[in-house]
């Protein structure tokens, strides 16, 4: 295997233009260019694409690709001409669709993040083809019903495109563990973690005295899709988990504020105590995205209530971000304290009391735990170190 590879990877920063999803899987490509990689972004999902100025999906995709555009750009100048992007329609922006073809025929590593792809053909020509769970229980929910044969055609066919990738990489890093709920037929779980391109966040954090007295988290209050039922277990998404710290504010001796989207109840959290800001407001860009992060004490977040009950040693890629721009932060256990250590800097609770607990100390002492969340970030996310262990295990790893 060559020193430099070609990877593709796919992604939703245009059918979601939002700050934290351009994030979410632009980190890798820029990642594994610092690595020397020849790198393409492809997103080609089959679907429409979201519209924030009108609040709902659309087909046409050109302002979706200006977005995608635009931010690349500012990003990194270079990436102009190493992006891919198809709408709903069929139209594509970007690379010409004959260069994409060429380039995934020789690609070393195609690189399947979080479902987001449309697998063609095409795709699967590259010479190894690797999938990223990053949304566990929901991804493994199929597993049991297509092994008794109960799934209808359409899910059967989703697993049986799952199972033509070569290798299989999940968030859920306490997958397998006698703990952990997560059906584990079918595929070898490799784990991985959010790559952070440090820099992007290190150079851009605000000093502790400056930062607003507060903790936030960008959310949605609940998925638009249904919680999976795996086993005769049902799970569900944040909202489960919101309700039962929805006092949270009283007890705290900071201010809480929640930046949501989607149908949160916010009169509800508002006579609560909470915070609450429009989701979109503070993710627009990357930038306004990632201004809002630094611009905290640090954050408060609970988890889907999918990865805290089965125990899958999710960590949030959003909070990982946080740790980087050297904003302590506080967040639901769901077993990934096993994997990053906690108690400085970072925190995981799983009652009410914990999460006050770890309040009052971030508020006592706020450069200490400053300056731990930076190092957690540094010893835990940073992309040379996960993009390189990713391909090793790529590599070198059988798909069962």
């Amino acid at each position: 295997m060559n020193n430099k590879l070609r990877i593709v990877v796919t992604g939703l920063a245009a059918t979601y233009p939002f700050g934290g999803v351009f994030w979410d899987y632009l980190q890798y490509v820029l990642g594994f260019r610092r690595l020397g990689h020849e790198v393409l972004y492809l997103e080609d999902t089959g679907k429409w694409c979201y519209d924030p100025s009108a609040g709902t999906f659309v087909e046409d995709g050109r302002n979706n690709a200006a977005f995608l555009s635009a931010e690349l750009h500012r990003l990194d100048p270079s990436l102009e001409g190493h992006w891919f992007y198809r709408d709903s329609t069929g139209k594509t922006y970007g690379r010409q669709w004959r260069d994409v073809v060429s380039f995934c025929r020789s690609a070393d590593l195609f690189l399947h993040v979080s479902a987001s792809c449309w697998m063609r053909e095409e795709y699967f020509a590259a010479s190894r083809v690797a999938f990223i769970d990053s949304d566990p229980m929901y991804t493994q929910a199929s597993i049991p019903g297509y092994l008794d044969g109960s799934l209808d055609e359409e899910a059967r066919s989703r697993v049986d495109t799952l199972l033509q990738h070569d290798v299989f990489f999940t968030f859920g890093e306490n997958v397998g563990a006698s703990d952990c709920r997560i059906p584990t037929e079918l595929f070898r779980w490799i784990p991985t973690r959010q790559p952070v391109v440090l820099d992007c966040f290190r150079d851009h954090r605000i000093p502790v005295s400056a930062r607003r007295r507060v903790l936030t988290t960008v959310a949605s209050w609940e998925p638009s899709e249904k919680g999976p039922v795996v086993r005769g277990v049902a799970y569900g998404g944040k909202s489960i988990e919101f309700n039962r710290f929805m006092d949270l504010p009283s007890r705290s001796v900071l201010p809480l504020e929640l930046a949501m989207s989607g149908r949160a109840p916010r009169d509800r959290l508002t006579a609560a105590g909470w915070g609450v800001r429009d989701g979109y407001e503070v993710s627009a860009n990357p930038w306004i995205y990632r201004d809002y992060l630094a611009d905290s004490l640090g954050e408060w977040s609970v988890a889907k209530n999918a990865y805290v009950l089965s125990r899958s040693g999710w960590f949030s890629c959003r909070t990982a971000c946080y740790l980087a721009l050297s904003v302590p932060a506080v967040v639901q256990d769901t077993g990934f304290g096993r994997f990053i250590p906690t108690g400085e800097g970072l925190f995981a609770f799983n009652t009410p009391e914990e999460a006050v607990e770890a309040i009052s100390r971030i508020e006592s002492e706020p450069e200490r735990h400053a300056a731990a969340a930076a190092a957690v970030a540094a010893e835990y996310f940073d992309s040379d170190m996960v993009l390189r262990q990713l391909i090793e295990d790529a590599f070198s790893s059988s798909s069962n």
